[in-house]
């Protein structure tokens, strides 16, 4: 049988615009799981690696044009918005080889023998070492930052993992081109071009995820996607991490007096976070608890008027545009449900933003409206109007995990003189991994004290896959006890001759 062919599409036409590739069979992907693990050992030299990522990002820059002229062709995001991806892109690649620079993220602890302790404590040696081959699923929405080159390539590359991507279909062009770069700048340094694998296909994937030879699973996408890949990575014979990230609804809540203060302001906000990218963040916000009465009437005036004037746009594909179609009309069509500006078809190829507004007590019990509590890919909110406190933790306490959670507090509320945003926050926290406050939560921060992750389905894991700290998923740690000091890694030397910073006998050395 001929394998399939992988075609690159317009999604502003649903039109294919040319073959790229074919989809990858399980002899194909073995070639390439098997080129990874051969490149791993060309890795282990943390000053290579580091440059091979700083090379990635240079070389990424030098084609800008043409890398994002093939993104939106293949995704309709715009030049504007690709441009702002691709340079954080860059970034991320940057920060990841000054982690790997730096070296605290191997963990390094050294406790010489103590007999004087209960139990005595022989001489142990303490780090952390690549897992080994990771496979990383793309995203359909980031055909940059959450793609080949984004942080779970980036992550696993600076913690010395070799990567094998599994190409998104609505951008397999972009894919196969951002691919060739990276293999460009790490033959550059020595480094095999199989460092960097690229399959397409779905049972590719699936072949990927449960191929022997890889230790760790990144992906981004969706619900009923990612947990069938975890699925498949848990019931391996030997099983792998598997740090997926599913579906957030993101919920903000608007207390009454904020409400009050600057509804306005408020509901402009908002409009300008639902709809961004034509609603497609994984952290747009999904539901809004506003409060009834004239500070919540304000908020959803100003909503509306904000929304209708948004222009309709085209989604990453025309499966996505036909599930939003029906999922909002699904939506519309329960009881007490209002669409002051109806969402759905803005044209043959095109989806027009809207929101929908219920009252709050009809989330607060189980039944036909926990469709409202589920994640609608588009530009798409539901503004539920609560009656009080009560209403607001009835409703809180039936949501899933999700990526963040947001609180719009007065000013008095900000500033602690009353004690509502600090129960509020208490909550909001157990919900989500970000938590913000009078801000909302499109844009996600490439910073060391980032997190981009949460309880599930959010996340299958508890880390985080934007930031410095994603390096720690592609890691394990080993100690070594009693081991002579010519036989030790040099990392864990006492003389520390790579001069890195570690904890020494319970100090902390830099």
């Amino acid at each position: 049988m001929a394998a399939a062919p992988v075609w690159s599409v317009d999604p502003r036409t649903g039109k294919q615009r040319e073959q790229v590739a074919v989809e990858a069979t399980a002899e194909e992907v073995d070639l390439a799981v098997r080129a990874a693990g051969d490149a791993a050992s060309a890795l282990a030299d943390r000053t290579v690696r580091a440059a091979f990522l700083r090379t990635a990002a240079d070389l990424l820059e030098e084609a800008e044009d043409h890398l994002v002229e093939a993104a939106d062709a293949e995704t309709a995001l715009g030049p504007v918005r690709l441009t702002g991806e691709l340079a954080r892109t860059c970034y991320q690649l940057r920060s990841f080889a000054d982690i790997v620079d730096e070296g605290a993220f191997l963990g390094i602890v050294i406790d010489h023998p103590d007999a004087s302790a209960t139990p005595p404590v022989p001489d142990l040696r303490r780090y952390k070492i690549p897992l080994g081959v990771v496979a990383v699923y793309s995203a359909s929405n980031f055909p940059f930052a959450f793609s080949v080159p984004g942080g779970d390539t980036a992550s696993a590359l600076a913690a010395g993992c070799p990567v094998v991507v599994k190409a998104h279909p609505d951008h397999p062009g972009t894919s196969e081109l951002v691919a060739s770069v990276l293999r460009r700048a790490a033959v550059r340094h020595g480094i095999p071009e199989g460092v960097l694998g690229l399959v397409h296909g779905f049972d590719a994937g699936v072949e990927l995820v449960g191929h022997p030879l890889v230790s760790g699973a990144g992906f981004t996408g969706s619900v009923r996607g990612g947990r069938a890949l975890f699925d498949v990575a848990a019931a391996r014979p030997v099983p792998i991490p598997f740090h997926g990230e599913l579906g957030s609804l993101n919920p903000v809540v608007v207390t009454e007096a904020a409400a009050a203060e600057r509804g306005e302001q408020i509901g402009t906000g908002l409009a300008g976070s639902m709809t961004l990218g034509v609603g497609q963040f994984c952290v747009k916000p999904g539901l809004v608890l506003a409060p009834e009465g004239a500070g919540g009437d304000r908020l959803v005036k100003s909503l509306t008027d904000a929304v209708s004037n948004t222009e309709a746009g085209v989604l990453l594909d025309h499966r996505m545009r036909d599930n939003f179609v029906a999922g909002v009309r699904e939506r519309a069509g329960l009881p007490d449900v209002d669409a002051p500006v109806t969402p759905g078809a803005g044209g043959e190829h095109t989806v027009s933003a809207g929101f929908l507004t219920v009252p709050a007590a009809r989330l607060a019990a189980e039944g036909a409206h926990d469709l409202l509590l589920e994640e609608c890919f588009g530009p798409v909110t539901v503004v539920a109007r609560y009656a009080d406190d009560a209403e607001i933790t009835a409703v809180l306490s039936r949501l899933p995990g999700n990526l963040t959670a947001t609180v719009q507090l007065s000013s008095d509320e900000a500033a602690g003189r009353s004690g509502r945003g600090a129960e509020l926050l208490a909550e909001l926290t157990p919900l989500a991994g970000r938590v913000l406050v009078d801000g909302w939560p499109t844009g996600v921060a490439v910073a060391p004290a980032q997190h981009h992750g949460g309880p599930y389905p959010a996340t299958t894991s508890t880390s985080t896959s934007v930031g410095g700290t994603a390096v720690e998923r592609w890691l394990r740690p080993v100690a070594y006890q009693n081991t002579p000091e010519a036989l030790l890694p040099p990392e864990l030397r006492d003389a520390n001759p790579l001069g890195l910073p570690r904890r020494y006998d319970g100090r902390l050395q830099h």
